[in-house]
């Protein structure tokens, strides 16, 4: 594996149901209100097959806690709904992430598989050093949906506005970004 490839497998335990969180995560223009800690910006380019969504394509801007800022694409390239989706990715990532959602009585285990290559320079060029840094960086904006998802999930779960009121704003992005 070269210095500047990662894999990341992440599992997350929510109280939900398979349909839910595959209509949060698969809304990936909605993950900058849920999620603004990592999703400053996203755009959906292509709507992909109407009935699938196989084709769609994204266009993201992210940030970690490093003060750095990522600008790449995705393609759905398999829909399993309501049990994942996978996709590639391309731009200051290349690679592939797949999605997957399993029931687990009132609870869904949710597991991501990224496997990507970090093209932008700084991160090509310094992940022979800086790979452990790099890495932290990931598993905290994973933590940082985590979070996220929860809270997004205690919102939609909520009976009433008042209720809805209550429940803590996402995890806001971290300072400011100085290489873009």
């Amino acid at each position: 594996m070269a210095s500047n490839e990662y894999q990341f497998i992440t599992h997350w335990h929510m109280q939900s149901t398979l349909e839910e969180i595959n209509d949060v995560l698969g809304n990936a223009p909605d993950l900058v209100r849920w999620w603004p800690a990592v999703y400053l910006d996203v755009q959906e380019l292509e709507e992909g097959d109407p009935e699938t969504g196989i084709g769609k394509e994204i266009s993201l801007y992210t940030k970690g806690w490093l003060p750095y800022t990522l600008r790449w694409q995705f393609r759905i390239t398999e829909n399993r709904s309501p049990h994942g989706f996978s996709l590639e990715a391309w731009g200051d990532f290349v690679g592939e992430g797949h999605w997957t959602f399993a029931q687990d009585g009132d609870w869904v285990k949710i597991t991501y598989d990224w496997r990507v290559r970090a093209d932008k320079p700084i991160l090509r060029y310094l992940s022979f050093i800086m790979k452990p840094i790099f890495a932290a960086n990931h598993h905290w904006a994973m933590e940082k949906g985590e979070e996220s998802l929860r809270l997004e999930l205690a919102r939609r779960h909520a009976q009433t506005a008042a209720e809805r009121d209550t429940v803590a704003a996402p995890p806001p992005t971290t300072f400011a970004s100085f290489i873009k």
